[in-house]
């Protein structure tokens, strides 16, 4: 069977918002799709995570809420034919917000079904995901380096390379070494809301200019609102999870050097989750504050702990083959900005405009009342005039009648 061209393909298809019947399809769909890993604090929910919790997330994404835009999943149905009315769900995106300010989203997985056209849907749930978040200035995603379909799908709309991540993982052995250092941070402080501050201008200097201009943070992404802080809590409680942050503060320059949060798990052998951002000019934190997440992990049972480098952090990738640490994933992260066109609207003339009517509060309430200055100046000219002409005014060469204000003085230039 031939394939069908990419005008057929978008005629045949639509793509619309999830619904609770595509549940199924959707959760095999996303699990075995492409997935962006790593990037924010935010991992999205996986298939299984949005079956089990669909209807909670369908009340909260109709009010403003920090959990709005976790249901942020659209499904490509496509008809077999034009006389056949029989429809399936071929395809599915889910998109999230990558900042506070929702100027910056990312893709976080896309999954197709088998034997459709990959290159097509994918191209379609793209496109539509662009066109429907108008928000949205730039997108951004991440993709195995390996995938080249995948890579190649990405380019062909638009996404260019942006930078490579590498995956790292620190085996317990290694970390019950790195532990037994006594880590040398006589400044690191816990972190709160009133840190935001200070931890914006690290991960701002840490970042080259064309990455901190797609990521587009700002003060409000390094705080916690209440509300979340309280159902992070009760998440964290349920999951058998822990979350533990410090950041370096340097005294002399007023500013942070150092940060990490540690994700750690009390069960299981999935391995701690840890961020990490050092300020370029103070690589040397890099052995202190791995010594004092190694310390920290060594109260909960044995695990391997997985962090993340860019391309532009070579002391941290020189650091990590130092200790020893494996690599367990390569990604290229890829951005693409978008402009929506803004609605065309009638100009209309300056001739046109009532000035008086839409600038009323610009207006004066009554006449000007003449100052001191002007009333001496008035005075003097009249004197003048008066011993110039017989007529007690001065005649002036190319002006006629007199030039004075509705008060009777002279207007000034």
């Amino acid at each position: 069977m031939m394939p069908a061209s990419p005008q057929n393909l978008e005629k045949q298809t639509e793509i619309r918002s999830l619904q609770h019947r595509d549940l199924d399809v959707v959760e095999t769909l996303l699990d075995t799709g492409s997935s962006s890993p790593g990037m924010g604090k935010d991992q999205p929910y996986s298939g299984e995570e949005i079956r089990q919790w669909f209807g909670v997330l369908k009340v909260l994404s109709l009010f403003p809420n920090p959990w709005r835009y976790k249901l942020s999943v659209h499904v490509a149905e496509q008809r077999h034919s034009s006389e056949s009315a029989q429809e399936q769900v071929v395809g599915a995106i889910q998109i999230s917000p990558f900042n506070r300010t929702r100027t910056t989203w990312r893709v976080d997985r896309v999954g197709v079904r088998p034997g459709v056209s990959r290159p097509g849907i994918g191209s379609l749930l793209l496109r539509h995901c662009m066109q429907a978040v108008r928000e949205a200035r730039t997108w951004l995603l991440e993709v195995d380096v390996n995938e080249a379909d995948e890579i190649a799908l990405y380019r062909q709309n638009g996404f260019q390379p942006l930078a490579q991540m590498t995956y790292w993982a620190i085996a317990p052995e290694q970390l019950a070494k790195l532990a037994q250092r006594e880590p040398d941070l006589p400044n690191l402080l816990p972190v709160s809301n009133a840190d935001a501050g200070p931890l914006y201008q690290l991960d701002t200097v840490a970042m080259p200019p064309f990455v901190r201009q797609v990521f587009d943070r700002h003060m409000e992404d390094f705080k916690t609102p209440l509300l979340q802080s309280v159902i992070e809590g009760i998440k964290q409680w349920w999951t058998k999870t822990e979350v533990v942050s410090g950041y370096v503060f340097e005294t002399q320059r007023q500013a942070a050097i150092g940060y990490f949060q540690l994700h750690l798990q009390r069960q299981g052998k999935a391995g701690h989750q840890a961020e990490l951002t050092v300020h370029p000019a103070y690589t040397w934190l890099y052995p202190e504050l791995m010594a004092q997440m190694a310390r920290i992990t060594q109260e909960f049972p044995p695990q391997p702990l997985h962090l993340v480098s860019a391309d532009y952090q070579p002391e941290r990738e020189e650091y990590l083959q130092q200790i020893g640490a494996s690599r367990i994933g390569h990604t290229l992260m890829m951005s693409r900005s978008v402009w929506h066109k803004l609605r065309e609207s009638k100009l209309v003339s300056l001739d046109g405009l009532q000035l008086s009517d839409m600038l009323q509060g610009l207006q004066p309430a009554g006449k000007p009342i003449p100052g001191r200055m002007s009333i001496l100046h008035s005075l003097s000219l009249e004197e003048n005039t008066e011993d110039l002409s017989p007529g007690g005014k001065e005649s002036h060469p190319g002006v006629e009648g007199d030039e004075t204000g509705e008060n009777g003085s002279w207007v000034d230039h």
